[in-house]
């Protein structure tokens, strides 16, 4: 999913289930979940990189799938 919205400015929260020691960081902003009903994404080791936006559905699903454990680490 792609979109035009303006990221500059957001306000980013680091993921729970981020690993604490420096890698695995996934950033989201919350206030565009509320405001456009997409979920922003980014890598907080590089806040100034590319950021990818997933529907609220999609984010819900891949956090479901992250809880019951369906991704290797």
């Amino acid at each position: 999913m792609s979109s035009d919205f303006d990221l500059a400015g957001a306000d980013w929260l680091k993921s729970s289930y981020s690993d604490g020691d420096g890698g695995q960081c996934v950033e989201f902003s919350p206030a565009h979940v509320q405001t456009h009903g997409v979920v922003p994404l980014r890598d907080s080791k590089l806040p100034h990189g590319p950021t990818i936006t997933m529907s609220v559905t999609g984010w819900s699903s891949f956090v479901d799938a992250v809880k019951n454990g369906e991704f290797a680490v």
